[in-house]
């Protein structure tokens, strides 16, 4: 009776201790790639920001800068989009694998909206989603297509809204090709 009791409290033991460590595995915030290169822990951290010119959108003029993070020998970039609003303000933080990803998809939507347009549908919404949350592409309503770029997943005020895909294009190039500048200037040193 007593090995019973003891088993029984054992396997009880075991149970509680696990579900309490799948509780806090939940409630760990999910990082954005920038948080998980910008927040190693053992090493200096170096941020050097590059600026890019700004472009027009719908109803505001965002700040445009590449961000090189350097964390002992490893060094991360990312094309950060800032959107100004009275609470300060939301920022995007592209890596370079997503920026390329980016431009593929601009690429392929472009293709995509005059044949949206053509099929007149009340509305419609077409769009890239990256792993960070960061979403590009366009609603149709009324025969209009809206290009947009919503910098981060959560939250409200976060969108851009451009009339041209053209513009979202280009600065996604000059940014990669900002990048590309950066690297062949790291690997120089």
């Amino acid at each position: 009776m007593l090995k019973r009791l003891s088993t029984i409290t054992a396997i009880a033991f075991i149970t509680i201790t696990s579900y309490g460590q799948e509780a806090k595995k939940e409630g760990e915030a999910v990082k954005t790639k920038m948080d998980a290169f910008a927040s190693k822990t053992g090493s200096i951290i170096r941020f050097v920001d590059y600026r890019l010119p700004s472009f027009k959108t719908d109803d505001a003029i965002p700040e445009t800068r590449i961000r090189k993070i350097s964390s002992g020998s490893l060094n991360g970039y990312f094309y950060q989009i800032k959107k100004y609003d009275s609470y300060g303000g939301t920022t995007a933080s592209i890596e370079y694998s997503d920026l390329l990803e980016l431009l593929r998809a601009v690429k392929a939507l472009k293709v995509e909206v005059s044949n949206d347009i053509g099929a007149d549908p009340d509305y419609m919404e077409n769009k890239f989603v990256t792993d960070d949350g960061l979403q590009v592409g366009y609603y149709i309503r009324k025969g209009k297509a809206t290009w947009y770029i919503k910098l981060e997943k959560y939250g409200s005020d976060n969108t851009l809204f451009i009339n041209n895909a053209d513009v979202i294009e280009t600065a996604f190039i000059e940014a990669k090709n900002k990048i590309d500048e950066l690297k062949k200037e790291t690997l120089k040193q």
